[in-house]
């Protein structure tokens, strides 16, 4: 088992789906990273020699900002937003959705489960 980022990647996947574990690379990421690594995508996880996991795990140092520096990057700019008073940033302090959807009936992730009608007579 390949050990990238501090991530453990799972057995029997392909290469370009088992990259995309890692906090910061998505599918398009990890098949760049493969095509400059000159390993196929189709390959699996489990085939993967000492020489292969020291190519990918140089270029995703390079070139990528991953895991714990890419959270840090998020909520850094999450928290700038905040900060400003902006719209989002408020959203965001109220735990609301801050991309334009409506909350009249979805946003149940974000609002918590719903209240009854007797919870709130009392």
């Amino acid at each position: 088992m390949a050990r990238l980022s501090g991530v453990d990647l799972p057995k029997n996947k392909h290469m370009d789906r088992a990259l995309t574990y890692i906090h910061g690379i998505g599918l398009t990421s990890a098949r760049q990273i493969l095509a400059k690594a000159d390993l196929p995508y189709s390959m699996n996880s489990d085939d993967l020699s000492g020489d292969d996991v020291t190519r990918i795990r140089k270029i995703i140092e390079d070139e990528y900002t991953v895991e714990g520096d890419r959270r840090r990057e998020v909520s850094m700019d999450i928290k700038r937003l905040m900060d400003l008073g902006c719209y989002r940033g408020k959203r965001h302090r109220m735990g609301l959705p801050c991309r334009g959807q409506k909350t009249k009936t979805n946003a149940r992730t974000c609002k918590g489960p719903r209240r009854g009608a007797a919870a709130r007579r009392k």
